[in-house]
């Protein structure tokens, strides 16, 4: 479903993403860890085409999108379903509006019809019957699921997660985790989950890659990735103070 080849991407004299090499089967869902700032979520923008690489090329289900037009990738964008850290609602919509808003902008349902499809993504997420309800007037963790549910209500065949469980407590992040496997199960989608979580990765993951220095430089199941040998993998599954990581990082001071 998604292939990235030699992706490189700097900001001034930055690279963040250096020769990035990505293979995303259909109906997985893959894991990208890494420290906060190396640049999962700048990859993500890569793949919904908010960003444009310095090299590289990024095929969404056999299509190169690099070269594409605004207009061009706006129809490859129907095809994605993004969950943004935070949840990114508009806070002077209501909860059915912000379900909505992708259905509003790009397609033409009648209003019964629109109703429709944004109580079913509600219901999906475990949410019916909030749709009058304002974003202020929700918890930290309704939040997130209301911003599931936009991402699913156009029907995408790509569903992206910038840290979905940042902001929450651990159980609330678990409830997370466990939607996210369940509507993967259910709606048969393709999906790449970012995070630091290792609790979450573990648990939602089919395959886990990790991001360092601009490039995936190991990956594999979570019971592969938990029991690796790699230095670098090893240091950052576990948390630890000392290791390749952060030895690079006090070249640097």
């Amino acid at each position: 479903m998604i292939e990235i080849k030699d992706l490189s991407k700097s900001f001034g004299e930055h690279k963040v993403l250096d020769g990035l090499n990505l293979r995303i089967e259909t109906g997985s869902t893959c894991v990208i860890i890494g420290r906060s700032g190396c640049g999962k979520s700048v990859l993500l923008k890569h793949i919904v085409g908010i960003l444009r690489p310095e090299r590289g090329e990024v095929f969404i289900d056999g299509q190169e999108i690099t070269s594409l037009s605004d207009k061009e990738l706006d129809k490859v964008r129907l095809k994605i379903g993004m969950v943004f850290q935070g949840g990114a609602l508009f806070d002077s919509l209501t909860v059915a509006e912000n379900v909505g808003f992708g259905l509003i902008e790009h397609n033409h349902f009648s209003h019964k019809e629109l109703l429709e499809r944004v109580e079913e993504s509600l219901s999906l997420v475990d949410l019916c019957g909030i749709g009058n309800l304002m974003p202020s007037e929700l918890s930290g963790g309704m939040k997130k699921r209301v911003a599931l549910a936009r991402a699913i209500c156009i029907k995408p065949q790509i569903i992206l997660y910038d840290e979905p469980t940042t902001g929450v407590d651990p159980i609330t992040a678990d409830s997370i985790n466990e939607l996210i496997r369940n509507l993967h199960d259910k709606l048969k989608v393709t999906s790449i989950v970012v995070t630091h979580d290792m609790k979450s990765a573990y648990r939602v993951g089919d395959k886990l890659d990790m991001l360092y220095q601009g490039k995936i430089i190991a990956e594999g199941s979570p019971a592969e990735i938990q029991n690796t040998q790699h230095p670098v993998v090893h240091q950052f599954i576990n948390g630890l103070a000392k290791g390749p990581i952060t030895e690079t990082l006090e070249c640097f001071k």
